[in-house]
């Protein structure tokens, strides 16, 4: 019998309450909810993107005036983008390192920049139509190699169709 009361009394609660429940339910779904891809970091990674992108477009036309290398395709993958250190400054007493800050004439602040590493490429493949020649395979793995870090076991040169 107690049961039945408790869950009368608990219904009523519910209908005189029901638009406030409706409200923190909304709430909680909203919470839940994945949020959206940060606008900055879509805008850095294109603008990386991009910068690769043209580097390769650069490489392929420095690498097609090869004598004998034709017309050339390359593809550059990235193992890791441009990566900035920042500058830290370590307490004496507690250890902890903290990042320095800057602010600029227009009173914006970032962090201080140590050194900035450039992209570390993983591998190329690049197919051009002298491929089918070794001097010519030869000297654009080796182009390659010098313009980007690689090493030539980690650089194909295709014969283009």
């Amino acid at each position: 019998m107690a049961l039945t009361e408790a869950s009368q009394k608990l219904l009523e609660l519910a209908k005189k309450y029901r638009a406030a429940i409706l409200v923190v339910l909304v709430g909680i779904v909203l919470m839940c909810w994945p949020a959206g891809q940060n606008k900055e970091n879509t805008e850095h990674e294109t603008e990386e993107e991009v910068i690769t992108t043209d580097y390769a477009k650069e490489l392929e036309a420095i690498l097609s005036r090869i004598q004998g290398a034709g017309k050339v395709e390359l593809l550059l993958t990235v193992e890791t983008g441009e990566t900035m250190i920042y500058q830290t400054d370590q307490s004496g007493q507690t250890g902890d390192r903290k990042t320095v800050i800057v602010t600029d004439s227009d009173r914006d602040e970032q962090g201080l920049i140590q050194s900035v590493r450039s992209v570390r490429y993983r591998g190329a493949v690049v197919v051009c139509e002298g491929a089918d020649d070794p001097v010519v395979k030869l000297a654009i793995a080796e182009a390659v190699a010098n313009a980007t870090g690689l090493s030539t076991d980690r650089i194909s040169v295709l014969k283009m169709r």
